[in-house]
């Protein structure tokens, strides 16, 4: 009998990546908004000081939202919670929560910036929402930080990025906004 192995056939099927894999295209995908030379050191920052700042406008853009208007909506304040409300109504798309300061900043497509209506933007101004792009950085917290750290609080993602290039969906920030607005209007007039 020969110890000849025969190779592999392949199979039809779905290629399953492991979440190692999905999470490293992620963090490559992630720090390709900067420079070669740039990687390594922000590589490095996620290690050492739980977050690196991020360009924004080239491979996605941020909205950034008050803890107010999330409270607002969710009517919750625990984060296990709240985190758990906006993977529902964002379909699982990307958040970061800036625990320390009460910002939430919702992942959008590059184009965001430039889509966005005045009046719209007139509109979340006034409520505190902004919309970041060109010309913006982000505390970005490494892929791993997913729920707060009450030792720590350093940025986490909220709803976490599952794969590279998966963003939250315009329209659908713009409804979660418009309800918490509603919210807090309501709550105005009470």
């Amino acid at each position: 009998m020969s110890d000849v192995r025969k190779p592999l056939e392949p199979q039809p099927g779905v290629l399953i990546h492991p979440a190692a894999d999905r999470r490293l295209a992620t963090e490559h995908w992630l720090l390709s908004t900067l420079p070669d030379d740039w990687r390594g050191p922000a590589r490095r920052d996620w290690k050492r000081q739980r977050v690196t700042l991020l360009p924004l406008g080239t491979l996605f853009s941020a909205v950034r939202i008050p803890g107010s208007l999330i409270l607002a909506l969710t009517g919750t304040l625990t984060p296990r919670d709240i985190d758990s409300v906006l993977a529902d109504v964002l379909h699982g798309g990307p958040v970061i929560c800036d625990p320390r300061r009460a910002w939430y900043y919702a992942l959008v497509p590059a184009s965001v910036p430039r889509t966005v209506s005045a009046k719209k933007l007139d509109t979340w101004r006034d409520i505190n929402v902004e919309v970041l792009g060109r010309d913006a950085y982000l505390g970005v917290p490494p892929l791993d930080a997913v729920a707060l750290n009450p030792q720590a609080p350093a940025s986490y993602w909220s709803v976490p990025m599952e794969s590279a290039a998966s963003l939250c969906a315009p329209l659908t920030v713009g409804r979660l906004i418009g309800a918490g607005r509603d919210r807090l209007l309501e709550g105005v007039g009470e």
